[in-house]
């Protein structure tokens, strides 16, 4: 596979909204600037905007040059000349826009041609047959779905078969960011390209594995999304259970595009369903509420400004998730994966913990049991904790010290965000980092009887103030058998 992408055009429909903005643009700059982008390559911006092409243009310069290092105006300026805009309205009968599209895309139905779909999942069928009664899907094109691919498994069924019905399973790409951080790829390279960790990767050396994903940021002005989301569809269905795949899966055969997506499904599809009552025992949810966060009082949940008055599924929402998960294999069978994901937390983080077991029989008093941690931010690098002598004479005195590897300080350089990765690979037809129709159902299947017993029992969220670790019975979770959350700044 080429490194270089040939020449395409990437359309990015909901072209002016928020992700497109704060991530794909500046991720797409930065391609540019570092010489990935074939020259002819065009960035193609839709939305109802109404604006041009220089309006467009404009916003960019306005909105996206002080979030990137601009320190090179030619190469800003050829940038913005690859981008354009055309309004259509997906939402009602729009023949008009869709023709003006096919008159931008007329002449280069061999480029490869790349849809981004960075709208709501609702429009991810009606997208592709519009896309394809205009004659714009060609057999070069690729489709790229953002998450939340639905909101349950029936949801999901129904999207991936309206959008199967136009593009090929080779065409799809279901985008999961996370899978594009430099630590998560480097969680392979760990588990499969070093000889000391595989034969310890198991239920013989590992206590336990912890997995957070925790948000110092609450839903000011989100309040409608999050009310029919809510963290476990948001965060856990996708990014945690991802992770969890990534460390829990085997060796896969080769370094394809297929070996390792298959060994994730395998992964879903062996983890133990948690239903009916097992739900109060294995799984947490709760709602913040008013507290301190960055020494500043914040509003809970249901009193953060939106335009919108809190509604009966304001007060059900969660947004924290806890939940103890079994992968129910040889190499796993009796390891907890605990998975938690939250808003208005004590800190910003996002990490893997593999806690693993004591030695056997330690002549050492005061030792430890050695852990790895695996940060994907704020500061991206991976820790092994083990026990050390301190220095001194007398008694033995043990202290646990951290080998660590940091990203931005090992390899000088700005270290590339996820959607710069993963856009690329779009561009090179690359699939590894995406999620297959399969693999996505799988999930769903596991997340669904969970929605569906919170749903079925009537009962709000437990309260936790912003600011502080989640609500109390998350930690009794890990606690009944003995066990903490590792929280930031801990050996």
């Amino acid at each position: 596979m080429s490194e270089t992408p040939q020449p395409a055009d990437l359309i990015v429909f909901g072209g002016t909204g928020d992700l497109s903005m704060r991530k794909l643009l500046p991720a797409l700059y930065h391609a540019d600037r570092d010489g990935r982008l074939a020259p002819e390559t065009r960035v193609i911006a839709m939305s109802r905007g109404g604006l041009d092409d220089a309006d467009f243009r404009g916003k960019v310069d306005a909105e996206v040059r002080g979030s990137v290092p601009v320190d090179d105006l030619d190469t800003w300026q050829r940038f913005l000349g690859r981008l354009h805009h055309v309004t259509v309205d997906i939402g009602g009968e729009d023949p008009a826009g869709w023709a003006r599209l096919a008159g931008m895309l007329g002449g280069y139905e061999q480029r490869d041609r790349v849809f981004y779909l960075a709208s709501p999942p609702m429009t991810f069928g009606p997208f592709c047959r519009e896309a394809h009664r205009a004659g714009l899907v060609t057999p070069a094109s690729r489709v790229v779905l953002e998450k939340p691919l639905g909101r349950d498994l029936a949801s999901a069924l129904r999207i991936n078969d309206e959008v199967g019905a136009i593009f090929e399973e080779r065409q799809i790409y279901r985008i999961d960011h996370y899978l594009g951080k430099e630590t998560v790829q480097n969680l392979l390279v760990l588990r499969f390209a070093n000889a000391f960790l595989e034969p310890i990767w198991n239920s013989l050396w590992i206590d336990h594995v912890q997995i957070t994903v925790a948000e110092t940021v609450g839903t000011p002005g989100r309040r409608g999304y999050y009310d029919h989301a809510g963290a476990l569809r948001d965060m856990v269905q996708n990014h945690l259970l991802q992770l969890l795949c990534l460390v829990a899966m085997e060796p896969p055969s080769r370094n394809d595009r297929e070996s390792i997506r298959d060994e994730k499904v395998k992964v879903l599809q062996s983890l133990r369903p948690v239903t009916g009552g097992e739900v109060d025992r294995f799984t947490v949810r709760g709602q913040y509420t008013a507290g301190e966060s960055g020494g500043v009082r914040v509003p809970g949940y249901l009193d953060e400004p939106d335009s919108t008055a809190p509604t009966e599924d304001s007060h059900r929402v969660e947004t924290f998730a806890a939940i103890r998960a079994e992968v129910k294999n040889w190499r796993w069978a009796g390891v907890p994966f605990y998975l938690r994901t939250g808003k208005r937390m004590s800190h910003r983080c996002s990490e893997i913990v593999v806690q693993f077991k004591d030695v056997p029989h330690s002549i050492f008093p005061g030792s430890t049991p050695n852990r790895l941690v695996l940060r994907l931010q704020p500061s991206e690098g991976i820790q092994l904790n083990i026990m050390a002598k301190e220095p001194g004479a007398g008694e033995v005195a043990l202290k646990p010290v951290p080998l660590s590897l940091s990203f931005a300080e090992t390899f000088a350089g700005r270290v590339p965000e996820a959607y710069e990765r993963l856009l690329m690979d779009v561009l090179t037809g690359n699939p590894t980092l995406f999620m297959r129709r399969d693999e996505v159902e799988a999930a769903w299947r596991w997340i669904d009887p969970i929605l569906d017993e919170w749903d079925s029992q009537g009962t709000r969220p437990e309260p936790y103030p912003a600011g502080s670790a989640g609500p109390a019975t998350a930690h009794e979770l890990v606690g009944r058998s003995g066990r903490v959350w590792h929280e930031e700044g801990q050996a």
